[in-house]
């Protein structure tokens, strides 16, 4: 995706950074923690887009299974579909998977594509296959005044959410511009200036129609 509100938009091109590492790095690094993790703590994996590496994520997650570590998938699911060879591949990584935070950015699919460069119908039949093979999920939706916080999308997006079997959790995240110096320094134009950032009043109201 390409959201105009993307906090990390030096993920967008492959290979230009980042450290590479193995999965035992990782993992070892990761359990130097262990101490401050509750009973379900663990690692989390994100991005950019975690399902790009999908590969790498399944070694990683098998091998934290075998160690006995919660593993947690924070995604867009944009690259979910069920033609293979990545079906095969998603279904192998839900086994080692116990909990995914999924993003929702409108659900609108026309205004999906205006915020992000993409439809939403791969993340809502990811949200669909997640709620019908019971992996637990929390769904994340970030609130953007004037683009995502109108009434209408947010009660249709509940109703959604309510035809789902595996919701833990509903989020609201209020937008912020904490990465628009990242935009600034890879001379991509912002087009969001404009937009405030969302009262205490306008989450609150959010939280109402979606955290129920």
């Amino acid at each position: 995706m390409r959201c105009r509100y993307c906090h990390n938009p030096d993920t967008w091109k492959a290979g230009t950074s980042g450290q590479y590492a193995t999965v035992g790095e990782l993992l070892d690094k990761a359990e130097r923690y262990r101490d401050y993790w509750a009973a379900e703590g663990g690692i989390t994996v994100s991005g950019g887009e975690a399902l790009l590496q999908i590969d790498f994520l399944i070694d990683l997650f098998e091998e934290a299974r075998r160690r006995g570590i919660n593993t947690c998938l924070d995604t867009a699911a944009q690259p979910f579909t069920r033609e293979e060879p990545f079906f095969s591949k998603f279904e192998r990584l839900m086994r080692s998977t116990d909990l995914v935070l999924l993003d929702i950015k409108h659900f609108s699919s026309e205004r999906h594509r205006w915020l992000t460069g993409h439809g939403n119908e791969a993340v809502i039949d990811c949200a669909r296959y997640l709620s019908d093979t019971g992996i637990p999920m929390w769904v994340r939706h970030v609130l953007v005044p004037g683009i995502t916080d109108d009434e209408e999308h947010m009660r249709s997006l509940r109703q959604f959410i309510d035809t789902l079997d595996n919701v833990k959790k509903v989020e609201v995240l209020p937008y912020h511009t904490l990465g628009i110096f990242k935009w600034e320094q890879l001379g991509i134009p912002y087009t969001l200036t404009d937009v405030p950032v969302p009262t205490a009043e306008q989450t609150q109201r959010a939280e109402e129609i979606l955290v129920k």
